[in-house]
């Protein structure tokens, strides 16, 4: 079982998805426009580009025109950050995952050790690694 350590071994600092050396540049953009978009001020940025939008319809040819210009804004920016937000959550699903499977793994290991001491533990470590697949996921690696 590996330990990880929750500092950075250059500068002691927490490990966090924008910092950390395996992400692409494209997973680092995401996980910044992810925390961005999760904070009061994406709101009020929304906020502000339908107040903008509204009064518009004073210099727009027609209402046509005025309901296009919002409808197209509001389209590309949710379509990017769809686009954004799943490959967030997506790493955030393997993470919590791979945490999972750690902590079974540990659990299985533990209650093989004790497995001697109190042999109904074999049992529920047995249906602890069929439930999560353990032996396929050791047997692969």
């Amino acid at each position: 079982m590996r330990h990880v350590d929750s500092d950075d071994q250059r500068g002691g600092q927490p490990r966090t998805p924008e910092n950390s050396p395996h992400l692409t540049v494209f997973d680092r953009f995401a996980t910044a426009t992810a925390t961005r978009a999760s904070r009061a001020g994406f709101f009020v940025f929304c906020v502000a580009l339908v107040l903008i939008w509204i009064p518009s319809i004073a210099v727009l040819p027609s209402v046509d025109t005025w309901q296009l210009v919002i409808n197209t804004a509001t389209t590309i920016i949710t379509f990017l950050l769809v686009a954004l937000l799943q490959n967030t959550q997506s790493r955030s699903d393997a993470a919590i995952q791979a945490k999972l499977n750690a902590i079974s793994d540990a659990l299985a290991d533990f209650m093989g050790e004790l497995s001697s001491q109190y042999p109904e533990l074999d049992n529920h470590r047995r249906e602890l690694t069929d439930a999560v697949g353990l032996e396929d996921r050791e047997g692969s690696s």
